[in-house]
């Protein structure tokens, strides 16, 4: 094995590589996964559901509804099965609900609890409750929610009293898909039409698989509108890889000597695809094949090769659909030629960890010369390798994964202190990256 587990720490030493070649799939997308568990409970009949990824945010949304009496099998090899409650199913939960480090499971859920007769409390680990909430709960207050939390009902923990809900019109001050699903779920109960309408398109998965289960749903360039439905049909998914995870191989095989790596079956939403599109900008050689669309969702292979890349300017609404890859795109940039200078990206403050500092502190912590803005950064690319170092992931798995792909290209190796946070969104990392470096 090239890195060497600390168990008492979590600390991973992740060390150089000639080259990463081979065929890899990577996990479930996480943000398919979470979605199929939320409508496959609130239908009628079963939902079966393969390639679920069983990362610890998913479970935490798994955990959620199993309180609320929904009965969520998961029968291993990445399959899960819902037995759907049906849309006036959900029981009271007898206590807390504790969505642990994510906040999809929270966000969705404070608004499809804001239409369920009962009250539920929600809660997280230290992270989450730092995270903010009130962008949520003003529209669904809107609407006629009753959502009282710690500072002003904008942290966790936070109180729901369900309420009957009047469907609304709303244009949210950020283009966010956990922002827009809350309003869209709470919308399927709703008296009317609710609307939501964004500045700019974010990822698009819950309207995709509302359609998959039968909803009435429409969509106008920016604008998303949902009826009151009763009607959710369990029905079969297949998740393809997420693209999210594919990232950190993408960057990698450029990044490294005489690589040539392909990724099966992963998710290639348009919604999504901003890391391909940026990465393509730089220089770097990506191809997408086989592409077909696989239970509403578009999917690919992904063939990456070494490549030689350069810095760019990226925008906001460049880094939008690549929102989840910042750090690992602050990895490409250390090892181009010339100067990345990247805006847009304050919302990156207030994610697991503040990704905008800790990239920019984890960079100098190895060697890389960058300078923190207040919406982003701006990063020197190095010539040749670096030479390595210590550096702490802030309990945020795209930190520690991302250090894991910088280290590739290590005179030494970067230690990583934190690395088990990765089993949040990628478990078994580690393994598959030491499993494609060239020998």
């Amino acid at each position: 094995m090239n890195a060497k587990n600390d168990i008492f720490s979590g600390t991973v030493a992740a060390g150089p590589a000639k080259g990463l070649r081979g065929e890899i799939k990577v996990p479930g997308d996480k943000s398919i996964s979470h979605r199929s568990v939320f409508f496959g409970a609130i239908a009628g009949g079963t939902t079966e559901v393969e390639g679920f990824l069983e990362g610890e945010d998913n479970l935490s949304t798994v955990n959620a509804f199993k309180k609320m009496g929904v009965e969520v099998e998961t029968l291993g090899g990445q399959k899960v099965r819902v037995r759907g409650s049906g849309a006036a199913g959900l029981k009271e939960p007898d206590d807390v609900i504790d969505a642990g480090n994510s906040g999809t499971t929270t966000r969705l859920l404070t608004g499809l609890l804001s239409a369920q007769p009962f009250f539920s409390v929600i809660t997280g680990d230290a992270s989450l409750r730092k995270r903010p909430m009130k962008r949520v709960v003003e529209p669904l207050s809107m609407m006629g929610a009753s959502v009282a939390g710690r500072k002003n009902n904008s942290l966790l923990p936070i109180a729901i009293s369900g309420k009957k809900l009047k469907g609304i019109s709303y244009n949210t001050p950020v283009a966010s898909a956990q922002l827009k699903s809350a309003i869209l779920l709470a919308g399927l109960y709703a008296d009317g039409e609710t609307t939501v309408t964004e500045p700019e398109k974010s990822r698009d998965h819950t309207e995709r698989m509302l359609r998959l289960f039968g909803a009435e749903i429409k969509v106008v360039r920016n604008s998303v509108s949902v009826r009151s439905t009763k009607g959710l049909i369990g029905c079969k998914i297949k998740i393809p890889g997420d693209i999210s995870s594919a990232a950190f191989f993408m960057v990698g095989a450029m990044i490294t000597r005489d690589s040539e790596l392909l990724i099966k079956d992963v998710g290639v939403n348009p919604t999504r695809t901003g890391i391909i599109d940026i990465l393509r900008k730089m220089g770097g050689s990506v191809s997408t094949l086989n592409e077909r669309e696989v239970s509403g969702e578009p999917v690919a292979d992904i063939l990456v090769r070494t490549s030689r890349l350069k810095g760019i300017e990226i925008s906001g609404s460049d880094l939008l659909p690549a929102i989840d890859e910042f750090p690992v795109i602050c990895v490409a940039a250390a090892f181009a030629e010339g100067t990345t200078t990247i805006s847009g990206a304050a919302e990156l403050r207030v994610k697991e960890s503040d990704r905008v500092a800790v990239m920019a502190g984890s960079l100098k912590a190895v060697g890389v010369k960058n300078t923190e803005k207040e919406d982003g950064i701006i990063i020197e690319g190095t010539a040749g390798d670096i030479p390595g170092g210590r550096v702490a992931s802030h309990g945020d798995h795209r930190i520690a994964m991302s250090m894991a792909i910088a280290a590739l290209r290590s005179k030494k190796s970067v230690e990583i202190e934190g690395a088990g946070s990765v089993e949040v969104s990628f478990p078994g990392f580690f393994g598959l990256l030491d499993g494609v470096k060239a020998s």
